[in-house]
C-alpha cells in the first residue's frame, strides 16, 4: 500500500492579504472585498478530504518555520530583512502583487518549512510521496522581491536545502500553474542538477518570462523548459505537452526526485485565467508523473500546492490529484466531469505548433546536452 505524507497546518491559513479589488489592494476607489488568494479554496480542499475520510488515510509530516539559513539558499539578505520588517510592522508590499499583512513573515515561513519536510521525507523513503497543502504560494517569489502573492521561494528552497543535505543529487520540477514558475526557473537557471519545467498559459503572468526560447544559462543550458500553451487549451493540448515533452524530457534528465508545482488555475472555472482543465485531467497529470517517477527515481514524488482561485472547483481537482498519489478511493463525484467531452477540450491545430516550439526548442537542447 502506498504511504503518502500530508502536510498541513491552519496557521497557514491566516496569512491575510487585506480586503482587495480581486487582485488589487484597494485605495478608496472601489468597494473593498475578498483578495482573490484567500485561504477559502485551500482549507475548503482540507475539508473535502475530511469529510471524505481521506485525511485519516495519509501520513502526516511533521514541520516547522524555516530558518534564515534556509532561506538564504536563494533569497537575498537584503529581502528576507524587508519581509521581517513588514510583517511586524503593519505590513505592506513585499513587491508586485505580493503584500505581507501581521505575522506573514512567520507563515510564509511555516509554508517554506513544509514543502522543505515533504520533500526530505520522500527523499528518505519515509513516505512514497507527498502533498503539501500550504500557503502562502512560492513559485513566483524571487530572489530580492515578492511577485503574484508569494512571498518566499517555497520549493526552490525546498529543493535546495534537499540537494545541499545530500538527500538527492537531481531533481525536476514540473509546474502546471496556470501562471509561469518564474522564481523557481530563476533559482535553477544556471544549474545542471535541477531541470525546470512549466507549463502555463502564454504571456499571462509574469508576462516578462516564460518564453519556450529560455533554455538556461551557463551549466544549466538545456536544463530549464517551457511550455506556453495559448489561452483556451484544455486537456488534449495539456496532455498532448505532457506525452511529447515533459515525459521525454524527465526521461532524459533522469531525476532522483520529482518535485510538482502543483496549481489549479488552469481549471475551467478559474478566474484568473482562461484555460479548460477539469479535475480529471489534473488526475491524469498525477498518473503520468507517478508512472514515469516509478521507472526512473523508485516512485519519489512531491507536490506542493501553488495557485487556483476556484473556491468551490479547486477541492475536487486537489481530491483527484490526492487520491491518485495515495490509491484512496473518497467517493467524491464531480458534477462538471462531462465538460471532458465538449468539442473545445480536442488538440487544436495552432496548440500544436506550440507544443511543436518546445519540442523543437527547449527539448531539443537538454537532449543535445544529455
Amino acid at each position: 500500500m502506498t504511504t503518502t505524507g500530508f502536510v498541513w497546518h491552519e496557521r497557514l491559513m491566516w496569512h491575510a492579504n487585506g480586503p482587495a479589488f480581486g487582485t488589487h489592494q484597494v485605495s478608496g476607489d472601489f468597494e473593498p472585498g475578498v483578495h482573490v488568494e484567500n485561504a477559502e479554496t485551500k482549507r475548503k480542499l482540507k475539508n473535502l478530504l475530511d469529510a471524505y475520510n481521506v485525511t485519516p488515510q495519509l501520513q502526516p509530516i511533521e514541520f516547522g518555520e524555516a530558518t534564515d539559513d534556509d532561506l538564504l539558499r536563494f533569497h537575498t539578505p537584503e529581502y528576507i530583512a524587508r519581509v521581517r520588517e513588514l510583517s511586524g510592522a503593519r505590513g505592506g508590499d513585499a513587491g508586485e502583487y505580493a503584500p505581507v499583512g501581521r505575522g506573514s513573515n512567520e507563515i510564509a515561513r511555516l509554508g517554506v518549512g513544509g514543502t522543505s519536510a515533504a520533500i526530505a521525507a520522500v527523499a528518505r523513503r519515509q513516505v512514497d510521496n507527498a502533498y503539501a497543502l500550504v500557503r502562502p504560494p512560492g513559485h513566483h517569489a524571487e530572489r530580492d522581491r515578492g511577485r503574484g502573492f508569494c512571498i518566499f521561494a517555497n520549493i526552490a528552497v525546498g529543493v535546495m536545502n534537499a540537494i545541499d543535505a545530500g538527500l538527492v543529487e537531481r531533481v525536476a520540477v514540473v509546474d502546471w500553474d496556470v501562471h509561469h514558475g518564474n522564481g523557481t526557473q530563476q533559482a535553477f537557471y544556471d544549474r545542471a542538477d535541477v531541470l525546470t519545467i512549466s507549463l502555463h498559459q502564454d504571456m499571462l503572468y509574469p508576462v516578462d518570462v516564460g518564453r519556450v526560447d529560455e533554455y538556461g544559462e551557463g551549466s544549466g543550458v538545456g536544463c530549464n523548459i517551457n511550455v506556453p500553451l495559448p489561452a483556451g487549451s484544455g486537456g488534449g493540448a495539456y496532455l498532448a505537452a505532457f506525452d511529447q515533452v515533459v515525459v521525454p524530457a524527465l526521461e532524459a534528465f533522469a531525476p532522483d526526485m520529482i518535485v510538482v508545482g502543483c496549481g489549479f488555475d488552469a481549471s475551467y472555472f478559474d478566474p484568473l485565467a482562461h484555460m479548460l482543465l477539469l479535475a480529471d485531467h489534473y488526475r491524469q497529470f498525477t498518473r503520468r508523473i507517478i508512472d514515469v517517477a516509478d521507472r526512473l527515481c523508485e516512485g519519489r514524488v512531491m507536490m506542493n500546492h501553488e495557485g487556483g482561485y476556484s473556491d468551490f472547483y479547486v477541492p475536487l481537482c486537489g481530491v483527484a490529484v490526492i487520491e491518485e498519489l495515495s490509491g484512496v478511493t473518497s467517493g467524491v463525484r464531480d458534477p462538471y466531469a462531462g465538460t471532458a467531452t465538449v468539442a473545445n477540450q480536442a488538440l487544436a491545430p495552432h496548440q500544436q505548433e506550440h507544443i511543436d516550439g518546445a519540442v523543437a526548442g527547449p527539448l531539443a537542447s537538454l537532449l543535445a546536452h544529455r
